[in-house]
């Protein structure tokens, strides 16, 4: 009994050790002032869009949530549609980012009348490049990234409430503009 206890143990602590060492080291977390990582993501039409194409452009809103069609997710996604017109005359843009595929990304978007672009992550690279992947998952963690017109990250926002997310960045982008003036 005493031996298969052991080779128990052992077998345990040598998984233990193999997933430590398979997960991959994690990259630095991003910080405010840093620019943000470039992606190119299909969006939920089909589309190919480049954050780098935003440059010059406007500020960027990017909120990375965790599954299209959860309670909370459909809560923030509303509630961006809602303030779009707020947000953009503050001449920025929004785009959520889930793990989702591009077809439940365009249901999502088509059920609840959404007015801005969502991105599939669908291998989560760019959730990880942005250090909101979840770990042992692919899904992505609920935050919000403010990118300036020049991509450089002005707010990262690691506690957001999917209700108040939408009202949260207009009022933020209003401070950081003014700021930037």
């Amino acid at each position: 009994m005493q031996k298969t206890a052991f080779k128990f143990k052992l077998i345990l602590c040598m998984l233990l050790a193999g997933l430590t060492l398979a997960t991959p080291p994690k990259a630095d977390a991003l910080q405010v002032g840093q620019s943000a990582p470039l992606f190119q993501l299909q969006a939920h039409d089909g589309d190919s869009i480049s954050l780098a194409a935003r440059q010059g452009k406007g500020w960027t809103v990017l909120y990375f949530y965790p599954k299209a069609g959860t309670p909370g997710c459909t809560a923030q996604a509303c509630a961006f549609r809602d303030a779009i017109e707020l947000i953009r005359k503050q001449n920025a843009e929004v785009y959520g980012i889930s793990t989702d595929a591009v077809k439940d990304l365009l249901a999502f978007h088509q059920q609840h009348k959404l007015t801005f672009t969502l991105l599939a992550d669908e291998d989560a690279k760019i959730s990880e490049a942005y250090g909101v992947k979840m770990p042992f998952l692919n899904m992505a963690k609920r935050w919000t990234f403010i990118v300036d017109p020049n991509l450089t990250i002005r707010r990262i926002d690691d506690d957001v409430d999917p209700a108040l997310d939408a009202k949260r960045v207009a009022e933020m982008l209003k401070q950081l503009q003014a700021a930037a003036n």
